[in-house]
């Protein structure tokens, strides 16, 4: 049977095919699968464990090492004062001396006064032996008696006597008054002329000794027994010793470390702190008495995972978050972090030992993310570098993957 389609027909079919075509591959494109693209290099360091210092900062106020404030023990007029004020003085310097004329004489007397008893001893103790050889040749026994008596009386007389002479030599050493020990004397209280009265109230001068000096800080009792706590259990590990540290009003550090001189011993039943007592050489003197400071104090360290602050953000709640690669994605956590140490954050939830912490390529990186771990480091200075002495594509745009499909 012959076709009814006329060569007009045929065309007009061809050309509405031909219109068609390009319809239905462009259908075919939007169905299909987006063209895969490359995973997004990013540099990461793997978390471990680290030894974080458990560190303290407290208030404190320095206290002279040693203080005394000098005082007469004899009295009189004082004749001279042999210190410059603010000088050094050793123990056993003359600071002032006490006119002791008066105390030189009391000497002499008391010096003539056992010489008396010296002679009547030895006269007593010759007639008791001219006795006792005489005993019954007119030499009673009573006689005898009455010798001994005298013996003893004349000793108990130079034994007081002698008494008296050695009070009268410390009262004349007392009128050289010295340092008691090694110090700074300020300014005297007196001038020479001056009378002074033995033990009187008002000092003549203060001799303080500032090296070493302490520094006395005031800590919570609850601290102070969570340390304890923490310590017992294991989640502190003590140090050889603890560390103690100064900060001076300025900001600056003190050089040289403190020593526990007293434990905390007590509690103020009004604020609840207790006393730790340092002790820090101060050869320069940069420490004096009565000083504010700010003492920091290293009881030992825990075990922490350390996260650099660069590789976190803030959301405007304060949540702290981080990045980690996880199988070829990158995974958003949110943090707890228990304070920070040497530009990171001790971070005690979110991320575990062992994870991958992706610390730069951080710009625009989204959750979910298709990524590429680098090892890198991070230099003292926070510089990061990839590991392998490469240069590094952080953070760039990454290209899509080829289309490899056939082309009408």
């Amino acid at each position: 049977m012959a076709s009814s389609r006329t060569p007009r027909t045929i065309r007009v079919l061809v050309a509405a095919f031909a219109l068609t075509l390009p319809q239905a591959e462009l259908l075919h494109a939007q169905d299909a699968p987006p063209a895969a693209r490359a995973a997004r290099e990013v540099g990461v360091i793997t978390l471990e464990a680290s030894d974080v210092p458990y560190s303290v900062t407290l208030p404190g106020r320095s206290t002279a090492f040693e203080e005394v404030a000098i005082r007469p023990r004899v009295s009189g007029v004082i004749s001279e004062i042999l210190y410059e004020p603010g000088s050094d003085v050793t123990k056993g310097e003359v600071l002032f001396r006490i006119d002791g004329d008066t105390y030189q004489a009391d000497v002499d007397a008391a010096e003539a006064d056992v010489a008396g008893a010296e002679a009547a001893l030895r006269s007593a103790g010759t007639t008791l032996s001219r006795y006792q050889k005489l005993v019954g040749t007119g030499v009673t026994a009573a006689d005898v008696d009455a010798a001994e008596v005298d013996v003893m009386q004349a000793k108990a007389t130079l034994s007081a006597a002698q008494a008296a002479l050695e009070l009268a030599r410390l009262d004349l050493e007392r009128t050289e008054i010295t340092s008691p020990i090694d110090g700074i004397a300020v300014l005297p209280e007196v001038s020479v002329g001056d009378l002074v009265t033995a033990n009187q109230e008002g000092a003549l001068t203060t001799v303080t000794r500032i090296d070493p000096i302490y520094v006395d800080v005031q800590e919570s009792i609850t601290r102070v027994q969570q340390t304890r706590e923490r310590l017992a259990q294991g989640s502190l590990n003590r140090g050889a010793r603890i560390e103690a540290e100064l900060e001076l009003e300025t900001g600056s550090m003190f050089e040289g470390q403190g020593t526990f001189v007293s434990p905390p011993v007590s509690v103020s039943t009004t604020t609840g702190t207790s006393v730790i007592r340092l002790r820090f050489d101060n050869p320069r003197r940069g420490i004096l008495p009565g000083q504010f400071l700010r003492v920091k104090l290293t009881f030992g360290t825990t075990p922490s995972i350390l996260v650099p602050q660069g590789a976190t953000s803030r959301a405007l709640d304060g949540t702290l978050t981080a990045f980690v690669a996880a199988d070829g994605k990158a995974e958003k956590r949110t943090l707890a972090a228990q304070g920070s140490y040497n530009n990171a954050w001790i971070v005690t939830e979110g991320v575990e030992i062992g994870e991958q912490l992706i610390v730069d390529g951080l710009r625009n990186l989204q959750r979910g993310a298709a990524v590429s771990p680098i090892d890198v480091v991070i230099s003292e200075t926070g510089v990061v570098t990839r590991a392998d002495g490469r240069p590094d594509s952080f953070g760039a745009a990454p290209e899509p993957a080829a289309d490899t499909r056939a082309k009408g």
